[in-house]
């Protein structure tokens, strides 16, 4: 049942609200509401896939995945994708998040898989026109699909790297892990080459798949950043080595009970992580889609783990620090931080 304490309105809640907040592992896809898709599947001529109540209802990974390809073939022109990078950044004020490395996959997007010169340039125009509006800032993280190949990955990181846009931040890789099997040799040139031209790189690692994954991310792929990563948890020298190298995992929990990685909070491991010295981030993976926020996402975890304003500032500023922000945000967030502790 849900605890009235971590419902909109409560004490908990506007704390949290005004907790600065960064977010490094969210998903443009599946930030896409149901008045969005009811909107745009009008415009596109087409039939919602299930009736609007069970419209976000999922079997799995599997089922999710198809769902955001169907989303995403709906938007078809610059002025559809420029709304929804607006209609972004509107979600993240709403939840008192200062930034986001939002992951785009242009693979998803049928009207935009081959141009994503073209698609960067539309995202670029909303989220610019959201921050001439005060909205908060917005980095890009492109990805990669995990059933690509090895010269299509290597084709992707040329285009970003002859296109230089600014908003482009990092390089990342997505997918269900359990079908498209061992990827990390697949992806290692791409990688190294994004490292070489100044992309970070952040990996979807330790969901589908087990620790395996995670040690792939680390030693083929030059991680940056590792989103989900929470099966490292099953290797305990793993995640000592996390530790050491300080290597930040964007964790969703909500994400994980949704699509049945655990059955609740309690076996949840991101408490474990953090108290092993990980650096453990809070984050929505595809907020719409699963009916959370930030906040909620806080929310939940304070009434698992009892965690207070120490450990919320905390994990707040892994966050902050594992985005891939330019210096002077990352610094006005840190600031922003430090007062609301002492508020």
């Amino acid at each position: 049942m849900p605890n009235p304490a971590d419902e909109p309105g409560s004490a908990l809640w506007s704390h949290l609200l005004a907790l600065p907040k960064a977010e490094v592992h969210v998903h443009l896809e599946g930030s896409l509401d149901a008045d969005q898709l009811a909107l745009l599947a009008a415009q596109a001529g087409q039939p919602l896939p299930r009736p609007r109540e069970q419209l976000f209802q999922f079997s799995g990974l599997a089922d999710f995945l198809h769902f955001l390809d169907w989303a995403c073939g709906l938007v078809r022109s610059h002025e559809q994708l420029a709304a929804i990078a607006y209609a972004f950044c509107s979600r993240m004020a709403a939840s008192g998040t200062g930034y986001a490395d939002v992951i785009v996959n242009p693979t998803h997007w049928p009207a935009w898989r081959e141009r994503p010169g073209a698609m960067v340039q539309a995202l670029d125009d909303g989220f610019r026109m959201a921050e001439q509006d005060g909205l908060p800032p917005v980095g890009l993280c492109i990805s990669l699909l995990r059933t690509q190949s090895a010269a299509q990955a290597v084709d992707l990181v040329d285009e970003l790297f002859r296109l230089r846009h600014p908003r482009v931040v990092a390089l990342s890789v997505d997918g269900n892990e359990a079908l498209a099997g061992r990827t990390g040799p697949r992806f290692a040139e791409a990688f190294r080459k994004a490292g070489a031209h100044g992309l970070r790189r952040t990996v979807h690692a330790g969901e589908s798949s087990g620790p395996d994954g995670v040690r792939d991310a680390l030693d083929l792929l030059g991680a940056d950043r590792i989103d989900h990563g929470v099966r490292a948890v099953e290797d305990p020298a793993l995640v000592a080595r996390l530790a050491e190298l300080g290597i930040p995992l964007g964790v969703c929990p909500g994400s994980n009970l949704a699509l049945g990685l655990y059955a609740s909070m309690e076996e949840h491991p991101i408490n474990r992580l953090r108290l092993a010295g990980v650096r453990v981030s809070v984050n929505t993976d595809d907020p719409a889609l699963f009916g959370t926020s930030l906040v909620q996402e806080y929310a939940r975890c304070v009434s698992a783990y009892g965690w207070d304003d120490g450990v919320l500032r905390a994990l707040a500023g892994n966050a902050v620090q594992a985005s891939f922000a330019a210096p002077e945000i990352k610094a006005r967030l840190v600031g922003q931080l430090a007062a609301w502790q002492a508020g």
